[in-house]
């Protein structure tokens, strides 16, 4: 899987699919979708809207509106991800557990796809 098929599927073929798997390579290509698009939307928000002279803190107006549009499918590729490791998608609540749960989702998110059908679904890698 490439770079613009991963964020093909996440952002419009499977914007809101919480069912099936997703395979490491589409849940990291996405991510990094993600900090590029956010690099930039700060940097056009810093140009356009300013830094608050209160605050210090960069106004994101666009930054604001691109994360409020990718939360959805962030979450459900992140619980494909783990479908894919044979866990269920409500592990992702494990990240409110400050430091050690983010960690243990990377930990989770870098682990290569079960072997052959699971619960959720066939692997994505080989489609059995």
């Amino acid at each position: 899987m490439n770079f613009q098929t991963a964020v093909r599927t996440v952002l419009l073929e499977k914007y809101a699919t919480f069912s099936g798997r997703a395979r490491r390579a589409e849940l990291w290509w996405f991510v990094l979708f993600n900090l590029v698009v956010s690099l930039i939307l700060s940097i056009i928000d810093r140009t356009i809207f300013g830094v608050s002279m209160e605050t210090g803190m960069t106004n994101s107006v666009l930054g604001v509106i691109y994360s409020l549009a990718v939360l959805l499918p962030s979450i459900t590729v992140s619980a494909r991800r783990l479908h894919d490791i044979g866990r269920s998608g409500w592990w992702l609540l494990i990240a409110f557990i400050p430091l050690i749960g983010a960690l243990i989702l990377i930990y989770w998110y870098i682990q290569p796809s079960q072997d052959g059908s699971n619960e959720h679904g066939p692997n994505p890698i080989t489609g059995d």
